[in-house]
């Protein structure tokens, strides 16, 4: 499955509950996309987040869902470092 970047810009600081985290599961499961895993600043107000989604379309139906910004989002490939060794 193809593989995203979401960076995400947020007014305030981000502070995400384990509801929060059972919530956006619930929304990313019912429109096909796995969050694998995010990057916070230091100051808790932008994330950059590894999905795997079928499309673009279907990670910015689930943020609007979840009413979070998908501010830019970029498709990605793997690059394992062990290839230049």
């Amino acid at each position: 499955m193809p593989r995203y970047i979401i960076e995400r810009n947020f007014a305030e600081q981000l502070n995400v509950s384990e509801d929060d985290k059972i919530h956006i599961k619930e929304i990313n499961d019912e429109v096909g996309v796995e969050w694998i895993f995010s990057f916070l600043s230091a100051d808790k107000r932008k994330t950059y987040c590894l999905y795997e989604a079928p499309d673009e379309e279907s990670l910015r139906k689930a943020a609007e869902r979840l009413n979070i910004p998908a501010d830019v989002i970029t498709p990605v490939d793997r690059i394992d470092p062990a290839i230049f060794a």
